[in-house]
């Protein structure tokens, strides 16, 4: 049984299945995903999609969805008796499982921690009282759950694999109507509804001083799958105003592999964006409420992955009030403009890419998660 929420849980999730089944053929899979862990061969009891959302006060508004699934999946649960249960992050969701899966027998893995390290660090007990193996996929965790007792392996990123374009810079972007010589930069404004609502706007309204500054400038918009139309009106608003923008859906890594510079929501797609070798400018925005509750309990000075893996700030980071037009805005330009700069990033960030460990994390991990069952 997996249980994964938000579309890079899904892509993992998806990923470690494969490798399942790669090794053993004839497992099987049920639970709470999305298309990829369907496609991959998991019957899926729920999707994530209108469960998934970021902040303390956004989570209120699906409180009953998550509800009525979380007793979906324990009724199945209850009913199938999976061999394992492999939770991957999203914990507001998973951590109501682990005791569910604990009090029927289910072993439990954990693929990717939750960010206990910035906060929330308490949680702790709780995966050491009822999960049997961690997986995870950055270097500096596994200290922290050896040293709290917990069972750990680092595996590494499963992106190393999976990051990987399927067409050139210079077929993909004459395909989507833009030159592919000209000055691209990449926008991925997140994969949920809230994000993009509080993001999108002022990347559009930067997209449009850096257009402005930079002559024959274009933009790539990465759409999320399963988003609404009506979010995207910010991009519209771009053509309507003569800016060379396109927009594709579930093409991130051909997106970034055609820019030239990368403006990101913080999350997943940063360290994809370093796997792409691309300079890119990190923001991200709460709703003020959640951002003063939360705050308070981050014990991070950093907050892009990169960054955080780097142990320091190599890219930069526009947070909250910081995320303005104006301020991306100038970044972009001056990483569109400055070649040493760009240089000193990417070597940076090549460096990053070499702390995520090698090739095969989803193999790995699918090999942790068999032998719990063997």
């Amino acid at each position: 049984m997996i249980s994964c929420g938000e579309a890079s849980g899904d892509l993992y999730a998806a990923a470690l299945l494969a490798s399942l089944r790669s090794i053993d053929p004839h497992v099987e899979a049920f639970g709470f995903g999305g298309e990829r862990l369907q496609r991959a061969g998991a019957e899926l009891i729920g999707d994530y999609r209108g469960v998934s959302v970021t902040g303390l006060v956004e989570a209120f508004g699906v409180l009953r969805k998550s509800w009525q699934m979380l007793r979906t999946l324990g009724d199945a649960a209850r009913e199938r008796r999976p061999d394992v249960f492999v939770a991957v992050d999203f914990p507001d969701f998973n951590f109501r499982l682990l005791p569910v899966m604990h009090k029927l027998g289910i072993p439990v893995v954990y693929y990717v921690s939750p960010q206990l390290w910035a906060w929330r660090a308490g949680r702790l007990q709780t995966l050491k009282k009822y999960v049997a193996k961690m997986l995870v996929i950055f270097p500096f965790e596994q200290e922290m759950y050896e040293q709290a007792g917990v069972p750990v392996e680092f595996v590494g990123h499963p992106l190393v694999d999976l990051a990987r374009a399927t067409h050139p810079r210079e077929a993909f972007l004459p395909a989507l109507g833009l030159e592919a010589p000209a000055p691209t930069v990449g926008l991925l404004p997140g994969s949920r509804p809230n994000e993009l609502r509080l993001i999108l706007p002022d990347l559009a309204a930067a997209a449009r001083l850096v257009a402005r500054d930079v002559p024959g400038v274009q933009f790539v918009v990465a759409r999320a799958p399963a988003l609404e139309d009506a979010l995207f009106e910010p991009v519209v608003s771009l053509r309507s105003a003569g800016i060379r923008v396109a927009m594709v859906e579930g093409a991130a890594d051909d997106v970034l592999a055609a820019c030239d510079v990368v403006v990101t929501a913080s999350g997943t797609a940063t360290v994809q964006t370093a796997l792409h070798g691309r300079p890119m400018v990190i923001v991200y925005r709460l709703s003020p409420t959640t951002y003063r509750i939360g705050r308070r309990f981050v014990r991070v000075s950093t907050y892009g992955m990169v960054n955080l893996v780097a142990g320091r700030q190599v890219v930069p980071e526009l947070i909250q009030d910081q995320f303005t037009p104006e301020n991306v805005a100038r970044e972009t330009v001056s990483l569109l403009r400055d070649p040493a700069r760009v240089a000193t990033m990417t070597d940076d960030l090549a460096d990053v890419c070499r702390k995520l460990g090698g090739p095969g994390a989803s193999m790995r991990a699918a090999a942790a998660v068999r032998a719990v069952f063997q």
